[in-house]
């Protein structure tokens, strides 16, 4: 048995499973304390893991981490949302604290490997993860194995920058299409237009922009806010264009779709990243992958935690 942790930044869970895709015997969440920095964090991780661990005797655990991580050296390298990850032992802090030996990997690496084993990119040889919340991941997996690169960080979509005028490093794909960015974009919009050409917004959030999130936009989008609608397909443009470039250098069967912002749907979400990779992809490949949704759910991260865990040797 083998015991998988995502540690992201707004959210913590922990779970036990045989690395199969399996249902998993138990699982266990809580809403991450960011506020304290990686410490806070760390408590809290240990506050779930600890009684998994003693009921169910897990022999390895499978860490899936939200951000850039040093996977031979098991090596938090930064958190984008959290202060205090920098450069951090986290595999060995787990052999100390936790008494169990560890695997580190990313958190997007892990929802990809997951989905391409168990999910919507079984039976296929090539398979891309994307996810897009609060940030935008990416993660390669061919022949069931996870693709890290030369430097272990590797198939960070939501960093590109899309044009040669993005010149610096706050110009990604992430900084226009996550769903921080989408919010972003539709108060900008009510700020401009106010309550003549922004109504459905602000009657979603209550006249107050800063409670606008993804899942509001969304429904004044369905209701036919112009506004919701084009902050969505703005950023499904950008996404488009970075998966077409994906998709030309690596030739994918399946790209799969996931993360909050996906949950949207085909109409606001799926279909317009579909028109806008056939429109950026390198022409001979229009028609050679598809483009499906997630199918793992609020667990995708735990499961893929879990198959690295039990791919260790012992």
């Amino acid at each position: 048995m083998y015991l998988g942790i995502e540690i992201g930044g707004t959210k913590l869970q922990a779970g036990v499973g045989s690395g199969d895709g399996g249902p998993l015997l138990e699982v266990v969440r809580c809403q991450a304390q960011p506020s304290g920095g990686a410490a806070a964090i760390l408590a809290q991780t240990a506050a779930l893991a600890r009684p998994l661990i003693e009921q169910h005797r897990p022999v390895f655990a499978g860490i899936g981490f939200g951000g850039p991580v040093d996977v031979d050296r098991g090596r938090t390298i930064r958190s984008h949302q959290v202060q205090g990850w920098e450069d951090f032992p986290l595999a060995d802090w787990f052999r100390e604290n936790l008494r169990l030996p560890a695997v580190l990997s990313n958190d997007s690496d892990a929802a990809g490997l997951a989905e391409a084993r168990f999910g919507a990119g079984r039976g296929s040889r090539v398979v891309f993860y994307n996810n897009i919340g609060s940030g935008i991941g990416g993660a390669l997996v061919v022949d069931g194995q996870l693709y890290c690169g030369g430097s272990g960080v590797a198939s960070e979509l939501g960093h590109l920058r899309p044009g040669l005028h993005c010149d610096t490093a706050d110009q990604t794909v992430e900084s226009i299409a996550s769903g921080w960015a989408i919010t972003q974009a539709a108060r900008r919009r009510i700020e401009r237009q106010g309550m003549a050409g922004a109504a459905e917004l602000l009657s979603q959030c209550e006249g107050a922009p800063s409670r606008l999130d993804t899942r509001m936009i969304a429904r004044a989008a369905t209701a036919g806010d112009a506004s919701a609608r084009e902050a969505f397909d703005d950023a499904a443009r950008v996404v488009g264009w970075a998966l077409a470039q994906m998709i030309t250098l690596v030739a994918p069967n399946v790209v799969v779709l996931g993360g909050g912002v996906s949950l949207v749907g085909e109409d606001l979400w799926l279909a317009p990243i579909r028109r806008y990779v056939e429109r950026y992809v390198f022409p001979p490949a229009v028609g050679s992958y598809a483009i499906l949704p997630a199918q793992l759910g609020e667990e995708v991260v735990l499961h893929g935690a879990i198959a690295l865990a039990a791919g260790q040797p012992e």
